[in-house]
């Protein structure tokens, strides 16, 4: 099986080393590939204001082959007094769902989408990197170019055929708040803020409990990342986003509740710098906090 060439993406190693593994894939090359043995693609559609929404959306129409994972009951673990509204979920647990779907570790390559410019998809797409799974992909245009595209849906769903993940945890690629507090010291470390910038501004809260953002906190909004119609923005366009900041040792990444941050996360590896990490709890992490300190 051939993939797509460009875009690359660096290794995980972070010494430059190119893997053949696109950030990545149009909707023409995974109509050609979605019945390949080694491809598996997930639908990742959830609305945040009707968690149900993206389930039900699946079981009316997905592309065919695709298995649906749910943000909260599977891309995240249950909410507990601090770690934010989408803790990261247990990664045995998580690897038990991906190979029931077919995902087996370092030889499946995943596909991701959405209908949300890749906002819970690329959640996806970090979770499986930080699990040590490098070959993972998202649909350029998400849900909505599979459409418009005029490429086969259904609502069969997909027979199992279960593979095996044994997750390899990278514990670099996160941070948690006491990191946050302690190694922000510019330019060396920048933290950035994913959220629009009304909510950055404290403008505008319509989630957590108190307004603004996390002090030293720079604003790169998630959104920037794609176009309108969800199509990932050239590799140009990404490094010249992350031109402030390319020399930074490290990039702490946060949003609401460390899903949005994921975007971001995958743009400041498309523009080469692989010094990104996600604050997994985020804002609503640090609000609770603020609220109800530890005793």
């Amino acid at each position: 099986m051939s993939y797509p060439i460009e875009p690359r993406i660096p290794s995980a190693s972070g010494r430059g080393v190119v893997n053949e593994i696109p950030f990545v894939v149009s909707p023409a090359w995974l109509s050609e590939h979605f019945n390949d043995a080694q491809v598996v693609i997930v639908d990742c559609r959830f609305s945040l204001g009707d968690p149900e929404l993206g389930r039900q959306q699946y079981k009316t129409s997905h592309i065919p082959g695709a298995h649906y994972l749910d943000l909260n009951r599977d891309l995240s673990s249950s909410v507990s007094k601090y770690g934010g509204r989408h803790p990261l979920p247990n990664p045995t647990e998580l690897g038990q769902k991906l190979a029931a779907i077919g995902i087996n570790w370092q030889e499946t390559l995943a596909v991701a989408y959405d209908d949300s410019r890749f906002a819970f998809a690329s959640r996806f797409w970090w979770l499986l990197r930080y699990l040590g799974h490098d070959k993972v992909a998202l649909l350029d245009g998400g849900w909505k170019s599979w459409l418009s595209g005029g490429y086969p849906v259904t609502n069969a769903l997909p027979m199992p055929k279960p593979g095996k993940f044994v997750p390899a945890v990278r514990s670099h690629f996160v941070v948690d708040i006491d990191a946050v507090k302690s190694r922000q010291a510019p330019p060396q470390v920048i933290l950035v803020d994913s959220r629009e910038a009304d909510r950055y501004r404290g403008e505008r809260e319509p989630i957590d409990p108190i307004a603004g953002h996390i002090p030293g906190a720079v604003n790169y909004p998630w959104q920037d990342v794609t176009d309108e119609l969800g199509r990932l923005r050239s590799v140009t366009e990404q490094k010249q986003r992350w031109s402030g900041v390319e020399s930074a040792e490290e990039i702490m990444v946060y949003c609401g509740s460390g899903v949005t941050a994921c975007v971001n996360l995958l743009s400041l590896e498309i523009a080469g710098i692989n010094t990104g990490k996600l604050y997994a709890g985020s804002w609503s992490d640090w609000c609770a906090r603020v609220l109800n300190p530890a005793q």
